[in-house]
């Protein structure tokens, strides 16, 4: 008897043998979902490490599997950038018009003056001149100190010293003979040769001094000595003025350094080829890129075993406190597994194409394959958490972002697609279905990827024909693997999907041709009992479309016999009547097992073979029963009696709600045809006896129906039959008195599904 509250899970009447029921079996496939999901994230979270030795060579090529910079082969090219580099030599303004003013000054000054003699001037000039020059460029480097570094400063005391001139010792002696009104003119000229000579990059002032002569030979002196004294004095006056700046040299090179690009070792570039030997730069290298076995470190590993067991956990948990089959059956348990594994497998292999040359080909990746079939084939809630499980994945299989445990781009897109999917095949009863499915998942995933680039905002045209490209190649690619994987799932599983059940209800279907043509009023009949069951299923839940084409197959062995049933008898007698009731029972009893075996031989499943095994449950066959105690009476006997089981159906009684509700459903059409103009009242009250007489004998008591659902079915079906009664109902302002109820109970009571008449 059904309970008013549904049974938890554990305590269902739920058999399962072997291994489908097995608890070993069942912590196996979820450990199994684990190493399925390490496998599948280990390649991009753990690197693969080598047994290498320095000095060794190697026997493969060995592929960086992350993008680096190369330390070593940067801190080269930036050593010999900076070597490269030219010495910065700086121009710094030596003034020398200002040191020719102090030296004709000083001669001005000296040589007018009577009291000194010749020689004691010859002497002053001597020590005076390299005086002079040094005091000037002493306190010139001084002044300089402010806008110019001490290095700088330093080379250019040191330049000076270096390149000073000494004069001729005869050019001593002929400065006294200068005569005053003469050196304002030897002064100008001087300094216009200082300034045309100095105007140019002087590194040192040999080359300039040695153009000195000439210079003065063209200008407008005209005395000899003039001219050999300015000759000297220009010489004297000229100095380096360009100098080799150290700091500005070391900035350069540092700049030059810093301005070179790192040199980077991008993931899949070839560190070591084979037959090449391992330098200690290529050791360190693989060292740094975590390639050395002897350098593992199993953080990583450790991490992901984490991370893969808080995906399989929320799973679990999920399937655990869910009411799907999957939940105590480890067959769905396991077919959901395959679809992971395929699905996980597909991935991957797009991502071994990923790379430069085939931008955005993660985005034809089968991802919502997956969710697809698992929406069709198990339940949508079950797709939707696994859709999760999926773009999880997915991230990581095609992650393309180094230093990154997951890529959001192809998470996102993974996650759109697959929701999609689920949504776009709900309740699917086409396989047309699929291919639409596969549009809108390549519209979605065109869309997502082309938002994320626009966000992004480093999109080229050819980016963008390839990603709409890829995402139409993989919306098609994930119907076609549907549609083809899908019968194989049917098939080795035995699952009725609502594609397969659609398929089932063609009437082109051998059977229900056979039914049709052999058996007309039982196809009728079956039809009907699809409309009442599917209505009632909806109602509570249950699978309405499985409760609609069960009811079409549920009374097809009466095509092995079809006179001995009522709705077939046609304008002839009915042959129970000359028949012993226990032969009557045999025959209608038989119309079971022979439909079993019919759908058996062709190959139904067996959520169908069920239900026309157990619609009638133990029900039992009440007219004929009482035929026989009847006739029992009649003969005489007084010392037999007939048992209740030898007129009851074998069983068994219905092992699921859509059993129990085609069952039902069976009933109230049999009996319901057989009144004439029922009212509403009638039908209602029909329908709750013929549901209280099956609760009464017990015959929900091996399926999960509560009072609350059983009540529901009955509204359902009473809707129903309305619907379908409406134009033949009467609805008189009084009943007549004399009524044919008598009648109509006597025909009620025959066609009862306890009867046996169908």
């Amino acid at each position: 008897m059904a309970n008013s509250k549904r049974p938890q899970k554990r305590n269902r009447l739920f058999t399962l043998s072997g291994w489908r029921s097995s608890l070993g079996v069942r912590l196996t496939l979820f450990f199994l979902f684990a190493v399925l999901f390490y496998f599948a994230v280990s390649p991009t979270w753990i690197q693969k490490t080598y047994d290498i030795q320095l000095g060794a060579v190697s026997d493969r090529d060995i592929v960086s599997p992350s993008t680096i910079v190369n330390e070593a082969a940067t801190l080269r090219a930036r050593t010999n950038a900076s070597e490269a580099v030219e010495p910065v030599m700086t121009v710094v303004p030596m003034r020398n018009e200002e040191l020719i003013e102090l030296i004709f000054d000083k001669i001005e000054q000296i040589n007018p003056d009577a009291q000194i003699a010749a020689s004691d001037k010859i002497a002053i000039f001597r020590a005076e001149f390299p005086e002079i020059y040094r005091e000037f460029y002493d306190g010139h480097l001084r002044r300089l100190r402010d806008i110019q570094s001490e290095p700088l400063l330093e080379e250019i005391g040191r330049r000076l010293a270096e390149y000073e001139y000494r004069v001729p010792e005869e050019t001593y002696y002929k400065l006294p003979l200068v005569k005053v009104e003469d050196l304002a003119e030897m002064e100008t000229v001087t300094k216009s040769i200082v300034a045309r000579l100095m105007s140019d990059r002087l590194t040192e002032p040999e080359a300039a001094r040695l153009k000195v002569p000439e210079m003065v030979n063209s200008s407008q002196l005209e005395s000899k000595n003039a001219r050999e004294i300015v000759q000297e004095i220009a010489r004297f006056a000229l100095t380096p003025n360009i100098f080799y700046d150290e700091e500005a040299t070391k900035e350069a090179k540092l700049r030059a350094a810093e301005n070179l690009e790192p040199i980077y070792v991008h993931k899949g570039d070839v560190v070591v080829a084979r037959n090449e030997r391992i330098t200690e730069e290529k050791y360190a290298l693989l060292e740094e890129l975590g390639l050395l076995k002897d350098k593992t470190n199993y953080w990583p590993q450790a991490g992901t075993a984490m991370l893969v067991l808080l995906i399989v956990f929320v799973l679990y948990m999920y399937i655990r406190q869910s009411e799907l089959p999957v939940a105590v059956n480890n067959s769905p348990l396991l077919m959901l597994l395959i679809i992971f594994a395929i699905t996980i497998i597909a991935v991957m292999i797009v991502s071994l194409a990923q790379g430069e040359r085939l931008p955005y080909i993660g985005c034809m990746a089968p991802v919502a394959m997956g969710s697809m079939l698992i929406a069709l084939l198990l339940d949508s809630r079950l797709a939707f958490i696994s859709t999760v499980a999926f773009s999880l994945l997915a991230s990581v299989i095609l992650n393309e972002s180094d230093g990154m445990l997951f890529d959001f781009r192809y998470g996102f897109v993974a996650a759109v697609v697959c929701f999609v999917s689920v949504f776009a095949v709900h309740k699917a009863s086409q396989r047309a279905s699929i291919l639409r499915a596969g549009v809108l998942v390549s519209v979605f995933s065109a869309l997502a990827t082309i938002a994320i680039m626009l966000v992004e905002n480093a999109y080229t045209v050819k980016n963008l024909l390839y990603a709409l490209a890829f995402s139409v190649a993989g919306g098609m690619l994930t119907a076609v693997l549907v549609i083809g994987l899908l019968p194989f799932f049917e098939i080795a599983f035995g699952i009725l999907s609502p594609l397969k059940l659609v398929e089932l209800s063609n009437p082109n279907h051998p059977l229900l041709r056979k039914l049709l043509t052999e058996t007309p009023g039982t196809y009728h009949h079956s039809v009907m009992v699809g409309n009442l069951a599917e209505a009632a299923a909806e109602a509570i839940g249950a699978n309405g479309l499985l409760c609609r084409v069960g009811s079409f197959y549920h009374d097809i062995g009466k095509t092995k016999r079809p006179s001995y049933f009522i709705e077939n008898q046609i304008n002839i007698e009915n042959p129970h009547d000359q028949i012993d009731p226990s032969l009557s029972k045999s025959i209608i009893v038989a119309h079971v097992r022979d439909g079993v075996e019919m759908l058996t031989a062709h190959k139904l499943p067996k959520q169908i073979r069920d239900i026309a095994e157990q619609h009638h449950g133990t029900t039992l066959l009440v007219y004929f029963y009482h035929k026989a105690l009847k006739q029992l009476e009649e003969s005489g006997v007084r010392d037999k009696t007939i048992s209740e089981e030898e007129y009851r159906y074998p069983g068994p009684k219905a092992q699921s709600r859509e059993a129990a509700i085609v069952g039902i459903a069976d009933g109230v059409e049999a009996t319901v045809r057989s009144l004439r103009n029922p009212t509403p009242e009638q039908i209602d009250s029909l329908v709750r006896k013929i549901i209280k007489a099956r609760l009464d004998d017990g015959q929900f008591d091996e399926c999960d129906l509560t009072m609350k659902e059983l009540d529901a079915i009955a509204r359902a079906m009473k809707e129903t039959l309305l619907g379908i009664f409406h134009s033949r109902i009467e609805y008189p302002e009084e009943l007549p008195v004399k009524t044919t109820y008598p009648k109509a109970k006597e025909t009620e009571a025959v066609h009862e599904p306890q009867a046996g008449m169908e």
